[in-house]
This record gives C-alpha cells, sequence and structure tokens, in this order.
C-alpha cells in the first residue's frame, strides 16, 4: 500500500473514518499492582471495558495480552511467533492494503508497541493517532460505546524485518560495544536505581542512557514532543545516526516511544530489547548498574 505518515492527527482521522480500507484500534491495556507476595510485576488487565464504555466512531480493540503476546513465558508481552501473528491480525481485518490506524487511552505506548510489532512484521502502513483517544475527546468529537462491530477478516502475511526484537544475550554484548547505544526508557528514579524496582533488582543495563519516554510526550495534551525538541533530547545522550540503537524500559512497551520517536527523526538501526527489565532484572548472571 502507498506509504502514508507514522503519526497522524485527529483532524486528519476525522476526514477518513468510514473510509473502507481504514482500520482503526484501540490498543489499551491496563497495568494494575500485583497482590502482596505475588513474583509478577503487575497484574495486566485488558482495555476492553474501557474500549466498550467508549471508543472512536467505527473503531475495534486489540487485545496485546490475550491475542499479540506469547503465553508460553512468565514475561508478559513477549513478541510471539511470526505464524500466530499473522493469524491474529487477519483475525482483525489487516491485509496488505489496509490502512491501520492504532491509539490508546493515557499513553500511547500501547499504540506504538503495535506500531513497532507491524513494522517488524513488514508492514509500513500503521500510524499512531497523536494525542490518542484524550485530544479526541478534548476536542469534542464523536464517541461511540457498545462492542466491537469487527471487521471482515483478511489475509495477513508477514515480511518480518531482521534484528528489530533482541534478547538478553545480544543485549549484554552490547554493553561493550563502542557503536551501540543502549537507551533506558523508565523514569529517572528508575534508570538510577534510587527506588525499589517492580522488575527485581534496582537499577539499569551497564553503560546504558535515560531518556524517559515520558519526556518525549506533552503531559498535558498526550501529543509527541516536536521532533526537534526530541532531537536535542537524544542528542543530549550522545545517541547519534552512526550508532545502533538497543531500547529498553520494563516490559517492552514504553521503550516503542522512544524507537518510534528515533524512526521519525531518520534513525535506521533501532531494536526492542523485548524482555527489557522484568527479565534483566530477575537473572543474578546479569549486571546492573545504579547510582
Amino acid at each position: 500500500m502507498a506509504a502514508h505518515s507514522e503519526l497522524i492527527t485527529t483532524a486528519e482521522l476525522a476526514d477518513i473514518l468510514g473510509e473502507p480500507g481504514l482500520r482503526l484500534f484501540d490498543c489499551t491495556t491496563y497495568l494494575e499492582p500485583a497482590p502482596a507476595g505475588s513474583s509478577a510485576p503487575y497484574v495486566v488487565v485488558s482495555g476492553r471495558q474501557t474500549f466498550e464504555a467508549g471508543h472512536i466512531p467505527g473503531a475495534n480493540f486489540l487485545d496485546l495480552q490475550a491475542e499479540f503476546s506469547d503465553s508460553r513465558t512468565e514475561l508478559r508481552f513477549i513478541m510471539p511467533d511470526v505464524a500466530q501473528l499473522e493469524a491474529a491480525f487477519g483475525r482483525h481485518g489487516i491485509s496488505a492494503n489496509s490502512r491501520v490506524v492504532l491509539y490508546s487511552i493515557g499513553s500511547a505506548m500501547w499504540a506504538t508497541r503495535f506500531w513497532w510489532m507491524l513494522r517488524s512484521l513488514g508492514f509500513d502502513g500503521a500510524a499512531v493517532l497523536d494525542g490518542g483517544i484524550d485530544k479526541w475527546t478534548a476536542e469534542g468529537r464523536d464517541i461511540e460505546t457498545g462492542l466491537a462491530g469487527g471487521y471482515p477478516p483478511a489475509t495477513f502475511s508477514a515480511r518480518p524485518r531482521a534484528g528489530l526484537f533482541v534478547g538478553k544475550h545480544d543485549v549484554l554484548a552490547a554493553t561493550g560495544a563502542d557503536n551501540t547505544v543502549i537507551v533506558n526508557a523508565l523514569g529517572p528514579q528508575f534508570y538510577k536505581g534510587l527506588e525499589p524496582s517492580r522488575y527485581g533488582r534496582p537499577g539499569r543495563i551497564p553503560g546504558s542512557v535515560s531518556v524517559p519516554a515520558a519526556s518525549l510526550i506533552d503531559a498535558r495534551s498526550k501529543t509527541f514532543a516536536p521532533l526537534s525538541e526530541a532531537a536535542a533530547t537524544f542528542a543530549a545522550q550522545g545517541i547519534t545516526k552512526d550508532k545502533r540503537v538497543v531500547a529498553y524500559c520494563g516490559g517492552g512497551i514504553s521503550a516503542t516511544i522512544d524507537l518510534f520517536q528515533l524512526h521519525r527523526l531518520g534513525y535506521d538501526d533501532l531494536t526492542l530489547y523485548d524482555g527489557s527489565m522484568g527479565e534483566w532484572a530477575k537473572d543474578a548472571s546479569l549486571p546492573i548498574e545504579v547510582g
């Protein structure tokens, strides 16, 4: 399909609502505190209930945990195999000719996670709604309630791109590489290890730099920071286009905001450490840095 921008405004979306090739999805997931004594970092709750309470007209719902994650691991949200993803995206009506628009409630990270997953499968027809449904409703635009209507099933054929997801051994090897910069997307207090971590040992992957996902989003409007601001933020941490970037966070979600902005800035060599601190902090054989 023809390439579109990876970012779409609420006004631009309003203009194409109802077009036959549009596939519009709410991607929201919630992370709630784990019960006392649990080794899990959080309880994953589907955003289906809030979708049914109000969504952009014509939208459907993508359940990241239920359909689009590997259920064979204790880690949440790990990228599953290609066949599972082809079947799931096909069930939701996405084909090579679809124009996909992704949004979420509160944080864009659930939308950017799906954008990154689709990109890794060779699909470039997805865009993230700038400001999400928060901006849409703030502007007084129409909202629909009720169950997802569903799109006609389609055939989704992946053309996987190598290297967009990496594991802990690749990351460990990259900690000493001059041509790689490892980027931590968590907040400064977690980067420095100043607060207890729900993932295990507090701290960060040695040598990683701090670019919190939250610093790339306007807290009030929920829109992405202007690219000029994002470029300055990355440059201040020594992130240059001649280097490979490995981004991570807690569970491989908020780091996709960093990757989304880097991609929009023209960075080419980008990858996500999918296990992130959910894996790294619990593995005592892996080094960790604080302070």
